[in-house]
Formats: C-alpha cells, structure tokens, sequence
C-alpha cells in the first residue's frame, strides 16, 4: 500500500508541476496577446412612416427592440510585426461581411484576419483582410459617433483582403499603396482581377484612390476619397468626409458629410451628421439613378469608461418618394442604443 501510495504521490506531483508549467505560459501568452472586443443592441422607431422603413445605408435598420453585434478581437504588436484576429457575430457582423461565407463555412464571423511586419521603423508590409482605408466612419460602433451609417460609408467599401504597403514619409506625412481582391470578396479570389488602392496622408487628412475591376462583366470602378478629423477646441470637433464613386455604363454616387461635435460635459457630447448623397444618372446604389438624399442625425451621447449610451434622431430626405409605401420622400427615425467596449 505505501509503495502504491508513493507511486499515486509523485504523479500527482508530476501532474502539478506539469500545470504549472502549463499556466506560466498561458498566462505569459496571455500577456503578451491584447483581448478586446464591444457588444451593442439598440431600439429604433420611425416617427412618420411604416415600422419596416429603413434609410438605404447599412446597420440600425432593424424595427423594435434589436441586436447589434458580439465583437471579439485578439492582437499582439511587436517592434518587428504582429497580427489581428477580428470576429463579429450578430445583424450588424452579418451586414459588414455580406459577401461571406464565399468558400469557408465560417468566413461571415470574420471582420480582420491579418498579419504585419514592420520592415523598418518607416515601413510596414501587411497581409490579409483589413478593413477598408476609405470613408470617415467605420464598422464598429466603437469608434463611430453615431450610431447609425451614412450613405457615403454604406455604398464605399467595408473590407479588402490583399497586400498593402505604409511608408512614413515624415512625421506627418504618411503613404499607402495596396494591391487586393475585388471589393468585399475577404475569403479568396476565383475571378483573378485585382483592385488597386492608394492612400496620401498629411496630419489628420487623407486622400484616398480606388481603381480596379470589381466583376467580370463590369468596368474598372475608380473611387476618390477624402477624410478629415479636427479638433476645432478642446470641447469642439469636426470630421469631413468626400467621396466620388463611379463604374463606367453603370453608374455610381457622390456626397459630402459634416460631422461637427461638442463635449456639454465630461461624459456628455452632443453631435451632428449632416451628408448629401447623390446617384449619378447612369445608375445608384441606394434608391436609383439620379436621386438626391439628405440625412441629418442629431445624436447625443452619455460616455462611462466603459459604457456608452446613444440617442439619435435621424431624418432622410429624398428627392423622389421612397417611404412609407412610396407615398412620402421623408423619413424620421428614432434610436437608442447601449454600445459596453471591454
């Protein structure tokens, strides 16, 4: 019985050193990976129209009580390269990557999934699938004002799987040049055309180019872009978005939105979207060739360190009928929505 019990005591203690071992390096691995992430839901009800109007952009088009998305996201950055893991679950993960699942079975959870290397302490190589370099607003409502998205960020790119290549000219000069996959197609590409993106930065302004065959049976669409964030005071802020989009034969759009801001109090801002869209005569995206769109979204916005509240109050105005059974050209919605960042 002692030797048996011997034998039981030293694999047990085997055991123990092993799980220690283990759980060093789970949490060194843990350390040295950052895990982040934001879940949001929101309510949203039109005030003047059916309860299944929606504004042609993407997101927070949902009737009633809603779900936004579960975002996870998994990073680690070093001096010479590192590597982001991006996955969204939920409506707004689902509408941010419609062109997916294209080969794999779970390519609609994946946001970003790319690796980097920092050539030099100016040059940086990345591959993989990013999300895209044009447009004032992004996917997560993270790092969006609003809730809800415009017109300019709905009908630009969301994402591209390729190759890009950052320099840092100056200090405040900065260049990009990426080789990629038609827009939107992250999992592969089966079509062997390729898009070409460009992007010139000075401070907190930047040009950005598009050019490149997005179908076979299409023309080469060329997108110019223009971005800006400011700070006006230490309360006030202005972002600038502009942006001309066009495939020959079959049409295209262009626009131009203000998105002035002001910090009321240390956890209270309140913010304005205002943007013009229009569809070129030979075809739109949104509600057809030649219409005119306002939106204007008055936000306000309750920050905890974690935590934001939103209340939005949107207004579309088109130049034609589109809402309310074709019957009406305006559309007031309103919406709250609790965005918790972890």
């Amino acid at each position: 019985m002692k030797i048996v019990t011997s034998k039981v005591q030293k694999i047990w203690l085997f055991a123990a050193l092993i799980g220690a071992v283990i759980s060093t390096n789970a949490q060194e691995t843990e350390e040295s990976i950052a895990f982040s992430g934001s879940v949001d839901t929101y309510f949203r009800n039109n005030l003047n129209a059916g309860k299944f109007d929606a504004p042609a952009s993407s997101f927070a088009n949902l009737n009633g009580f809603a779900l936004g998305m579960i975002n996870i996201k998994a990073e680690k950055s070093t001096n010479k390269g590192g590597f982001v893991a991006d996955l969204v679950f939920g409506p707004r993960g689902t509408d941010a990557v419609f062109a997916s699942p294209y080969y794999s079975a779970t390519g609609n959870i994946v946001n970003q999934l790319y690796a980097y290397w920092n050539a030099s302490e100016k040059l940086t190589l990345t591959l993989g699938n990013f999300n895209t370099f044009l447009g004032y607003e992004v996917i997560s409502p993270v790092d969006n004002f609003h809730y809800s998205t415009s017109y300019l960020f709905s009908y630009g790119p969301f994402s591209h799987t390729g190759l890009k290549v950052d320099y840092a000219l100056t200090e405040k000069q900065t260049l990009m040049f990426a080789i990629m996959n038609p827009t939107d197609f992250t999992e592969m590409n089966d079509v062997d055309l390729y898009t070409y993106g460009l992007q010139y930065g000075y401070a907190d302004t930047y040009l950005n180019l598009l050019y490149g065959k997005q179908s076979i049976d299409a023309s080469s669409t060329f997108q110019i872009d223009l971005t800006g964030s400011y700070e006006l005071t230490n309360t006030t802020s202005l972002g600038v978005n502009a942006s001309y989009n066009e495939t020959p034969l079959t049409g295209g759009f262009y626009g131009f939105a203000l998105y002035p801001s002001k910090t009321i109090k240390d956890q209270f801002a309140l913010g304005l979207r205002a943007e013009l869209f229009h569809e070129l005569e030979t075809g739109g995206p949104a509600y057809g060739a030649g219409t005119t769109t306002y939106d204007f979204t008055l936000t306000g916005s309750y920050e905890t360190d974690e935590l934001r509240l939103i209340v939005e109050c949107r207004l579309d105005q088109s130049s034609a009928p589109q809402f309310n059974e074709l019957t009406s050209n305006q559309l007031t919605s309103f919406l709250i929505a609790a965005v918790y960042q972890f």
